[in-house]
């Protein structure tokens, strides 16, 4: 006499290897607004309201990363204006940017970003390849990439 099984047909475990590693370059911005050194802070201003950003990368013209300009780098140059009695038009860029700026790896997890981004405070950070900007990482874009993996292993 056979014995029967009544269990039907067992779904496979999709195995680690097979899920994708969500990486930073996935959801990295790309075409970014940028700013040149020798830019005066009212023309960045103008870029910041338009494009409704806070803040963008400065390159020079090779593309290179050199710094991070935002709307406090601009608000600080317009108080000082004001307290000093001092015209706006004659603040470049690279008098305001941050010089010294923070990056993160495009082959990063996404999910790891987040843990820079709460540690760092930063709200962007530049991605650099080969030494040329390539893309920006934002808080958003974090928050983007959570939501499209929601549900699924967050490994």
């Amino acid at each position: 006499m056979a014995i029967k099984s009544f269990q039907g047909a067992r779904k496979q475990q999709q195995k680690e290897t097979e899920t994708l590693p969500f990486r930073v370059s996935d959801f990295m911005t790309r075409d970014l607004i940028t700013f040149r050194p020798d830019q005066t802070v009212t023309e960045v201003v103008e870029s910041l309201i338009k494009y409704k950003i806070s803040g963008g990368p400065v390159v020079n013209e090779n593309n290179e990363l050199v710094g991070i300009i935002s709307e406090g780098d601009c608000l600080k140059q317009i108080s000082d204006s004001r307290y000093y009695n001092m015209p706006m038009e004659q603040d470049t860029v690279e008098q305001r940017m941050i010089k010294n700026v923070d990056t993160i790896d495009g082959n990063m997890n996404v999910f790891d970003a987040a843990n820079v981004f709460l540690e760092s405070k930063h709200r962007r950070f530049p991605i650099v390849e080969n030494g040329k900007l390539v893309g920006q990482i934002s808080q958003k874009d974090i928050l983007k990439a959570a939501l499209k993996l929601k549900g699924q292993n967050w490994k």
